[in-house]
């Protein structure tokens, strides 16, 4: 198959990441595949500004590092930032758009381009400064198959917006290269947390979390990991080991050296670091959403309400009594519930999605 992959950019967020595993899935199963995006806009003065104030300097946004870097895909970048355009694309078997902005991009392509595949991987609506009616929109675009990350999309596309087909494929964890032997708890309970400035992230639920455990005597580490810099907007509870911006290195030693994991999302298209955390071993206390409830349920960790910092102080508590034992219990649990989740497996259900988009058009489904 000739395989072109739609970006509105390229990042180190996680829905970048996912095309970039699958992009390189197909191109070592022996597709062509070609990854497409146009550059960030330039930072204008006044952010500039803001910018070299928090630390970071002046770089170039299209010269920040991405996750297709760790790939042998072939990429193209737009001149300059506009929409993506036939013009801009060879001949291709299918055609995968990853957001919203990019779906509408691809209806308007000629048939050449390829067959049309929508990879949605959350209720795009939720972003920040996104036209919600538009967004909305695509999942109406005729002559699409649609893949989603979490059976809860599915849910959504087909009682929102009356979609009757949809391919669910989970997205996976590299199981090899998460990993961590098996530990036993630390005598002081170090939490970990992924720190993100989007309200829907559930950051400062997480924050509130540790500093409610902290007020009721149980003494806590946090390490922590992230794309932004912590200001006074969205701090960190005291202490806390930050990794900014981190190499995947760094994220697995942080997984690992964590003897819990908080994921406090209000809203979460699937969840990466749930995986990524119980593939070292790391238990994960999280609120039900994406995937966690298939993921914590079946015993690597705890099920929380949303926006309930007691109750993840009450979970803080749990974890801090366990015995040994039942601490390894369910460290090992949480690994096997990886196990079962591994990014191969995701790979091969996306291919296959392809595969029968090409040979049972849209329409006939």
């Amino acid at each position: 198959m000739r395989v072109t992959f739609l970006l509105p950019h390229a990042s180190l967020n996680g829905g970048v990441r996912v095309c970039a595993i699958y992009a390189e899935h197909l191109r070592r199963a022996g597709h062509e595949v070609l990854a497409v995006w146009r550059p960030l806009p330039e930072f204008k003065l006044h952010v500039r500004a803001k910018e070299w104030l928090k630390g970071r300097g002046f770089n170039r946004p299209q010269n920040h590092p991405h996750h297709f870097q760790s790939t042998k895909v072939s990429c193209r970048v737009l001149d300059r930032c506009r929409p993506i355009e036939a013009r801009d694309l060879p001949d291709a078997d299918i055609v995968v758009a990853s957001w919203w902005e990019t779906a509408d991009w691809a209806a308007m392509l000629p048939a050449r381009c390829g067959a049309k595949v929508h990879l949605i991987q959350h209720d795009e609506r939720q972003f920040p400064r996104q036209p919600i009616d538009r967004v909305a929109a695509t999942w109406r675009l005729p002559g699409f198959r649609r893949v989603v990350v979490a059976q809860w999309l599915a849910e959504l596309g087909r009682q929102e917006f009356g979609v009757a087909s949809i391919d669910v494929v989970s997205n996976g964890v590299d199981a090899d290269f998460f990993n961590a032997p098996p530990r036993d708890r630390h005598p002081v309970l170090t939490v970990g947390l992924m720190h993100s400035n989007l309200s829907f992230k559930g950051t400062d639920i997480a924050v509130r979390g540790i500093e409610e455990a902290r007020r009721s005597g149980i003494n806590l580490k946090v390490v922590a990991f992230g794309q932004e810099s912590i200001d006074a907007q969205h701090p960190l509870p005291a202490g806390t080991q930050y990794h900014y911006r981190p190499t995947q290195e760094q994220i697995r030693d942080a997984y690992a050296a964590a003897d819990v994991w908080l994921f406090t999302s209000r809203s979460e298209g699937f969840g990466l670091p749930i995986l990524e955390a119980m593939a070292c071993r790391t238990p994960v206390i999280g609120t039900p959403a994406g995937a966690a409830p298939e993921l914590i349920t079946p015993g690597g960790g705890l099920l929380v309400p949303h926006d309930d910092p007691h109750a993840i102080a009450a979970a803080l508590m749990k974890f801090s009594q366990l015995e040994q034992s039942e601490y390894r219990s369910i460290a090992n649990r949480a690994r096997a519930t990886a196990e079962a989740n591994t990014w191969p497996q995701s790979a091969r259900l996306f291919e296959a999605a392809l595969h029968d988009t090409i040979r049972i058009p849209t329409h006939a489904r």
